[in-house]
């Protein structure tokens, strides 16, 4: 953006070759290029562009950025339009942040889109994986394999903590077909940070077992590791972002039936926990 300065008056006092100060007395005309004009527009327009899929057009009217938070995931980067996919039923408020000079956050607005049918390939098929309310929470069979870790449900999330190296898992069962492709992910967050903590997300076709750590088919998908450099300070988002994963946290199907998805893990010091909300287990193929 090309800031024009019509009069800028300086007060410079030199000795020999050293420049002792040079300070703006006036800065007339459109301003010093750090504050942003009163008149950003964050206002944008959202299309349907087919079932479950919608295109965010912003108004884009003299700022430099846009950020975007679809359905309370959080505020990324992202251009002056861009397509999104909502598979699942609900209401999703969708917040735009208009970014000026300066990097000053200018204006905001935000719209709601209601998706009246998941779609038929992509839905997500953890039940309760907001963990809204107790119904939620029904859902999840809490695994103990020993004292000193536990998971938490309150409203919007679950939290595991742990001390003395020890773990604590969560599962459900979940319908596959045979030849399909899953992704599996997460919002995963910490206000405090972990220490000597592992957090690892399994899926198999073989039933856990209480009193013993749930390893499905061996493979972790996703998984959060302080020994790997992750979580030692506060974090939150996807876990395919902020932790691991193996093969891109896709598990294929080998045979149409019943899997287990096992979310597991504990540590040394886990401090305030680790907290896990839209959990998501859908296909790609």
């Amino acid at each position: 953006m090309k800031v024009n300065f019509k009069t800028i008056i300086l007060s410079c006092t030199l000795a020999g070759t050293v420049l002792i100060s040079c300070v703006p007395d006036r800065v007339d005309g459109d301003g010093n290029g750090l504050v942003p004009p009163a008149n950003i527009d964050a206002g944008f327009t959202i299309t349907q562009t087919s079932p479950n899929h919608y295109l965010l057009k912003a108004n884009a009217i003299n700022y430099l950025n846009s950020y975007w938070n679809i359905g309370g995931e959080g505020f990324y980067k992202g251009g002056m339009e861009e397509s999104i996919f909502l598979p699942d039923e609900g209401e999703y408020l969708i917040e735009h942040q208009a970014v000026g000079q300066g990097g000053i956050v200018a204006s905001s607005s935000s719209q709601t889109i209601n998706v009246a049918v998941s779609d038929t390939n992509s839905g997500n098929l953890v039940q309760g994986g907001k963990f809204a309310d107790a119904t939620d929470w029904a859902k999840w069979t809490i695994n103990n394999t020993g004292a000193g870790a536990n998971w938490t449900f309150t409203p919007g999330k679950a939290t595991l903590t742990a001390t003395n190296s020890a773990g604590q898992g969560i599962y459900q069962a979940i319908n596959v077909v045979a030849g399909k492709k899953y992704k599996i992910d997460m919002l995963a967050s910490s206000t405090s940070g972990c220490r000597d903590t592992w957090f690892e997300v399994y899926v198999g076709y073989n039933t856990p077992v209480q009193g013993q750590d749930y390893n499905g088919d061996g493979t972790k998908y996703r998984f959060i590791s302080t020994w790997d450099g992750h979580g030692t300070s506060p974090f939150s988002g996807k876990i395919s972002v902020v932790g691991g994963s193996n093969n891109d946290g896709i598990f294929t199907a080998t045979q149409t039936g019943v899997v287990y998805l096992g979310i597991r893990g504990g540590g040394a010091d886990m401090k305030d926990g680790i907290a896990i909300t839209n959990v998501e287990f859908r296909g790609v193929n």
